[in-house]
């Protein structure tokens, strides 16, 4: 048996790899995080796949259940939300079972910073505008960040900030970011990207936090902050230009 990691995708059901959906389709034991996978895409389970809702679990709790199927002779398909190699917790999973010689594999997925963008109907590497792409996550009430990539570090280095995980503390994060950079900075905001119920605050530094509470966003949200959010003008990229050496 394999345990797959699948990258689930922002929410949309159809917003998944085919590799991702043959691995739900196929695997007699799915696990999943109930708040962030939606029933259209479990509906893709085997008929009478055991299906745990992981929301409330510990650590130690979902390795239990990896390992009984693997016992069992059974494939898991272990879900996501977005992509796996964006804040996903799979490091520790793996971990484990590698300790347990159970053989993992991972299956990528749409992360919800690409969603977003689509949301945004903007690139996030705009030429002339924004060419490099943070992204991090609120630090409070969460496993303390490393050395070096606290998130004044990050907002004085200029570019393109994606904010993870820190919507609930919007005013929080945007008072370290103004100590950085100007109040007129474009920031977006978005909840919920790609699926029906999708919510889309846009602002400045100067008034996003107000916005973000009375739109009464408090999870499952984005936030973009950077020249690049909603631009409409930049310089052409070198890519395509007819004065490049195309030998």
């Amino acid at each position: 048996m394999t345990v797959r990691f699948v990258g689930a995708g922002p929410g949309a059901a159809d917003l998944i790899t085919v590799r991702g959906l043959r691995a739900i389709a196929t695997s007699p034991v799915c696990l999943y995080a109930g708040s962030l996978v939606g029933e259209d895409l479990l509906a893709q389970c085997p008929p009478h796949a055991h299906r745990v809702d992981t929301a409330r679990m510990t650590l130690d709790e979902i390795v239990a259940e990896l390992l009984a199927a693997h016992e069992a002779g059974h494939d898991v398909a272990r879900l996501c939300s977005g992509d796996p190699a964006i804040f996903s917790a799979v490091a520790e999973q793996t971990r484990r079972l590698d300790a347990a010689g159970v053989p993992w594999e991972i299956v990528p997925g749409v992360p919800s910073f690409a969603a977003a963008a689509a949301a945004l109907r903007t690139e996030l590497t705009v030429p002339g505008v924004g060419q490099s792409v943070v992204l991090t996550r609120d630090a409070a009430n969460a496993t303390p960040m490393p050395a070096g990539e606290s998130l004044a570090i990050w907002a004085a280095a200029g570019g393109t900030l994606v904010l993870h995980l820190a919507v609930q503390r919007c005013a929080e994060v945007v008072a370290v970011l103004r100590e950085h950079r100007p109040s007129d900075e474009p920031v977006a905001v978005v909840a919920r990207a790609s699926r029906d119920d999708e919510l889309i605050v846009r602002g400045t530094l100067a008034d996003i936090a107000a916005k973000v509470d009375q739109a009464g966003i408090r999870r499952t949200a984005v936030i973009v902050v950077g020249r690049v959010v909603g631009v409409d003008q930049g310089c052409e990229s070198h890519l395509y230009s007819a004065a490049r050496d195309r030998a």
